[in-house]
């Protein structure tokens, strides 16, 4: 069976974050690596196929200037393949824009599973996975903890706030995993050498057969338009030993309906 995984390669957050103040909108030129949060979903991935004796697992990016950096990172984790559509039409795509793109192009694997981060963690919409599973007309699972595949079934623990929901779906389908649902494996110098020669395929827009005017900036339904620094954290208020102490202690946790 063929697992699907969308990786986002993203600016390294330990780097200055820099915005294009025309646009304000990230700048992503220059290495980009593996987003941490998609790094679950590739584990995830590769413990599913590992399952099967045709299991495997291929990647599906979108990024600018051909960037496979990130992807190595993931071949070298033990993916076969990778599917990496860039081109400059793409900038400035919004959720809906980047979802068109993933899904076109995990058509062309044939995958009988999509696997994703809940999240990614520049962008925090949680909203490509499933905008994929609806645009290839597929069922969705979310914030799954833990994944079993039983024939042409997906089981999932998906995590609430009061604990877990047991669900079943068929295949195909589309799954978001949450972080630290799996140990990530750290590439061996075996599988980094081996990421080198693993075949990507590079794709434009018109390759893949997605209009210019469904992505982009002119294809996006949203628009940033403004950016501010987060303010400073304000020093909290401390309260002293006192004959009050206690009581004042209660009465803010009244107001604040802690208590």
């Amino acid at each position: 069976m063929k697992v699907a995984v969308c990786v986002k390669q993203i600016p390294d957050p330990e780097s200055p974050t820099r915005y294009d103040p025309q646009t304000n909108t990230l700048v992503r030129g220059g290495e980009l690596i593996l987003d941490d949060s998609d790094s679950y979903g590739v584990e995830m991935a590769l413990r599913l196929a590992s399952q099967s004796d045709d299991g495997e697992v291929v990647l599906v990016s979108m990024a600018p200037d051909a960037s496979t950096s990130g992807l190595r990172t993931a071949l070298a984790m033990g993916a076969a393949e990778a599917v990496l559509v860039s081109d400059p039409e793409l900038a400035g795509s919004d959720a809906l824009g980047t979802a068109r793109v993933l899904a076109a192009a995990i058509e062309r694997t044939g995958a009988r599973l999509v696997v994703a981060a809940t999240e990614s963690t520049d962008g925090y919409t949680g909203t490509v996975p499933v905008q994929v599973a609806e645009l290839l007309g597929l069922p969705a699972v979310t914030f799954a903890r833990h994944v079993e595949i039983d024939g042409d079934e997906l089981r999932v623990e998906r995590q609430t706030e009061g604990g877990y929901e047991d669900v079943s779906c068929p295949l195909p389908a589309v799954v978001t995993v949450t972080a630290g649902v799996v140990e990530v494996r750290y590439p061996t110098f075996k599988g980094i050498m081996s990421a080198r020669s693993k075949p990507v395929e590079v794709l434009s827009l018109a390759e893949l057969g997605v209009p210019s005017d469904l992505v982009g900036r002119n294809g996006g339904r949203q628009e940033v338009v403004a950016i501010e620094e987060l303010p400073a954290r304000q020093g909290g208020e401390m309260i002293t030993e006192s004959e009050n102490a206690s009581a004042e202690i209660v009465e803010r946790l009244k107001a604040w309906k802690v208590l």
